[in-house]
C-alpha cells in the first residue's frame, strides 16, 4: 500500500501533504506571500492595519509575566496538542478533561468503516487547536503589549492581523477534511479492488490513511502556531 507521494513544491509541509493526498503536482507560486496576503485585505482591513503601523501606542498596563513563563506556556500548549493528535485513539478524555475525541475503531473488515467518524475526529481537533492557540496568542499579545520600545505596536498589529485573517484561515482549513475524505475513499476503493482481484483482505490501507491524517494534523498545527512563534521570538528578543 503506497503512502503519500513526493511533490515538487518546497513550501509549507501542510500544502505539500495535502497536494500528495490529492495526488496533485504543485509548483512554487508565482506571487510572493505579501502579494497574496494583500489580496485578502479589504479596504477597512487595510485602513486598520495602516493605522496600527502608523501609530505609537503606549505600553498597556497588565500583569507582566516573565518571558520564561510565556515560553513555558507555549511549550505546554504545543505538547498538549501534539499529544492529542498522536495518542492512541482509545476514547480517553480529551484536552483539559473537557473534550472527548471520538475513538476510531477498526472493524475486522476495514472496508466497512466510513470516513464520517474520521471527519468528526479531525474537526474536533481543529476546534481544540483554534481555541487553545487563540487563548495562548491572546496571553502572549498582552505580554508583548506591556513592553516598551515598539513592542506595543507589534501587539496591536498582531491583533489586527488575527481579526483580518481569522475568517479566511477558517474557511481554508475547513477544506482539509474534504481533501482527506477524498484520499480516504481513494485508498478504500483501491483495497476493495485488490480484494476483488486477489480475494485477500487487508487493513494496511487504513493504517496508511491514519498515518497520513496524523501527519496532516501535525502540519496544520505548525501553521496555526506560526503567529505564536513570532510573539515568543519578540519576547525573547526584548528580554535579552
Amino acid at each position: 500500500m503506497q503512502g503519500l507521494k513526493r511533490t515538487a513544491f518546497s513550501g509549507p509541509a501542510l500544502v505539500r501533504l495535502l497536494a500528495q493526498c490529492a495526488d496533485l503536482e504543485v509548483h512554487e507560486p508565482a506571487q510572493s506571500l505579501s502579494d497574496r496576503l494583500s489580496q485578502w485585505l479589504g479596504w477597512t482591513d487595510a485602513i486598520a492595519l495602516s493605522t496600527a503601523l502608523g501609530t505609537d501606542p503606549q505600553p498597556v498596563a497588565s500583569p507582566r509575566s516573565a518571558s520564561g513563563d510565556d515560553a513555558a506556556a507555549g511549550a505546554q500548549t504545543r505538547a498538549r496538542l501534539v499529544s492529542a493528535i498522536t495518542r492512541d485513539e482509545s476514547g480517553e478524555p480529551g484536552l483539559h478533561g473537557r473534550r472527548r475525541t471520538t475513538a476510531v475503531q477498526t472493524p475486522p473488515d476495514a472496508v466497512q468503516i466510513d470516513f464520517a467518524i474520521f471527519r468528526q475526529h479531525y474537526l474536533s481537533l481543529q476546534q481544540t487547536m483554534e481555541s487553545d492557540i487563540g487563548e495562548l496568542r491572546s496571553r502572549l499579545r498582552a505580554s508583548v503589549a506591556a513592553r516598551a520600545g515598539g513592542m506595543t505596536r507589534l501587539a496591536v498589529v498582531d491583533a489586527v492581523m488575527e481579526r483580518t485573517f481569522a475568517a479566511r484561515e477558517r474557511t481554508l482549513l475547513a477544506q482539509v477534511p474534504v481533501i482527506l475524505g477524498r484520499h480516504f475513499e481513494r485508498l478504500k476503493r483501491g483495497q476493495m479492488q485488490a480484494e476483488a482481484d486477489t480475494g485477500t483482505a487487508s487493513n494496511a490501507w487504513l493504517t496508511t490513511f491514519r498515518t497520513d491524517m496524523r501527519n496532516v494534523l501535525l502540519a496544520e498545527l505548525e501553521v496555526r502556531f506560526q503567529p505564536v512563534e513570532g510573539l515568543l521570538a519578540a519576547l525573547r528578543t526584548q528580554s535579552q
